[in-house]
Parts: structure tokens; C-alpha cells; sequence
């Protein structure tokens, strides 16, 4: 079993457990599967996807598509020495980065 906040709080330190678990229960279903529960910052489809299904549709993001893909780029650097992209660590630190946390609060 992963441990999820864990993760989070590898990166944030002071992560909120209200949104973590909130985050939690939204994304339960695609965390259960293995091929959903990772991120992969190679593959331009996935990329696109937490672009689209992430950060525009959910967090309300209106920034330009590279906009918003240097940020998915920069969360991917912090994640650089992580073999597993956790995607739910890739959600927070997303939110964080645009200030949205309160979307899951």
C-alpha cells in the first residue's frame, strides 16, 4: 500500500492532511489502478491529459498550454530522483504551484 501523504510531505512538509485526504477520496479510483497511479512525464499523451483533465478542467486553470506544461515540467524536475511518479503527489504539488488547494479543502 502506498502511503500518500507521505509522499506529499516528502515535497511539502506542512501539507494540509484535510487536503490530502480530500484528494484521497477524489481520486481513489484511478489511484487503485497501477497503470493510473503513476505519472509519466515522457509520454506526451499523459502530459496532455493532467493538462486537460487536471489543471484546466479541475483546478480551473486558464493558462496557455506551455504555460501550464512548464509547470507539469517543473513538478516533474522536483520529482526527478523518484522512480515512481506518485500521481497524487503530482496533483498536490500542481495545486500548490497555482494556488489551488482550497479546491480540495
Amino acid at each position: 500500500m502506498v502511503d500518500h501523504a507521505a509522499n506529499i510531505k516528502k515535497y511539502d512538509a506542512k501539507a494540509d492532511d484535510a487536503v490530502i485526504a480530500s484528494m484521497l477520496k477524489t481520486y481513489r479510483l484511478v489511484l487503485s489502478k497501477p497503470d493510473s497511479a503513476l505519472v509519466s512525464f515522457t509520454d506526451a499523451a499523459e502530459v496532455e491529459r493532467v493538462r486537460n483533465n487536471f489543471v484546466k478542467k479541475k483546478l480551473g486553470v486558464t493558462d496557455s498550454n506551455e504555460e501550464i506544461d512548464a509547470a507539469i515540467a517543473k513538478v516533474g524536475e522536483q520529482l526527478k530522483g523518484d522512480r515512481r511518479k506518485d500521481r497524487l503527489v503530482v496533483y498536490y504539488l500542481l495545486a500548490k504551484h497555482y494556488k489551488k488547494l482550497d479546491v480540495f479543502a
